[in-house]
């Protein structure tokens, strides 16, 4: 009796644990950040701080609700010029998180975005493609529906990645660019 509830038990452990095992890390910080900016270039942290006005004109101009007033960019140069900023940015997609890289040029366009982890079932995962054609294109186009197709059976995702780009740049037009002057 005790060997066949114990045999039940490895069964049932064995189908439900494939269900709790998604989850993909695939670039360290470090490998992130090299992506970015290469393998010459010098990173500097620039944290960014968010007044209370700069957070309502971020989340006006981004359509997403802020979790802090502290925002980090990371600012790479080659040979003492800027070659852009990047962004790592973690969100819950449905009840599990993913890591973007969100790269932009040194006039705060979207060049660049990389999954950096991916903890829900990989066919959730927006694809390379999906994310290349939201390079360059202005904020107010970053809406699925609405100047962006959606992606069949990555709803949540594509809209959550979505509202990460948009966020970091309102925050690098409205607090970094603007805050600087």
């Amino acid at each position: 009796m005790f060997s066949k509830n114990l045999l039940q038990f490895a069964a049932l452990v064995s189908l439900i644990f494939p269900l709790f095992a998604w989850g993909t890390v695939y670039y360290s910080k470090d490998e992130a950040l090299e992506l970015a900016f290469g393998k010459d270039a010098q990173i500097e942290t620039v944290p960014v701080f968010i007044s209370e006005e700069q957070a309502a004109a971020i989340e006006k101009f981004a359509q997403v609700k802020l979790d802090s007033n502290l925002f980090s960019f990371f600012e790479g140069k080659k040979q003492g010029q800027v070659v852009g900023y990047a962004a790592i940015e973690s969100h819950t997609v449905r009840t599990q998180p993913e890591t973007m890289l969100i790269v932009l040029s040194p006039t705060g366009e979207l060049v660049r975005t990389e999954i950096l982890a991916f903890h829900e079932p990989p066919e959730y995962q927006p694809p390379a493609r999906w994310f290349e054609r939201l390079y360059r294109r202005p904020i107010a186009d970053l809406r699925l529906n609405q100047g962006v197709d959606g992606i069949t059976g990555a709803t949540l995702s594509s809209r959550a990645s979505l509202d990460s780009i948009r966020k970091t740049l309102a925050i690098y037009q409205i607090a970094l660019r603007e805050g600087a002057q």
